[in-house]
């Protein structure tokens, strides 16, 4: 167990930051899902620039690494595309 107050405050700080962050990456990865999912074209369409947005953001932040955005973006235009 950490001994000083300084080490004390980070734990409690590096929990909240790990909350934070789970969040906003699970609910990008529903997102994702929910895209994926979808057989309409025009209902993908609108989903695709929030969906890209959402990912940007987290790779913006460091919660997932700027080339597994890339190749999440990709793929989903490409099923996008597709339909």
């Amino acid at each position: 167990m950490a001994n000083h107050k300084s080490a004390l405050k980070r734990i409690r700080q590096i929990r909240k930051r790990n909350l934070h962050n789970r969040y906003y990456a699970k609910t990008t990865r529903n997102a994702i899902a929910s895209l994926r999912e979808t057989s309409d074209k025009k209902s993908a369409q609108e989903q695709f620039p929030k969906v890209v947005s959402m990912i940007d953001k987290l790779a913006k932040r460091n919660i997932i690494h700027k080339k597994k955005a890339a190749n999440l973006k990709s793929k989903l235009s490409k099923h996008v595309a597709a339909l």
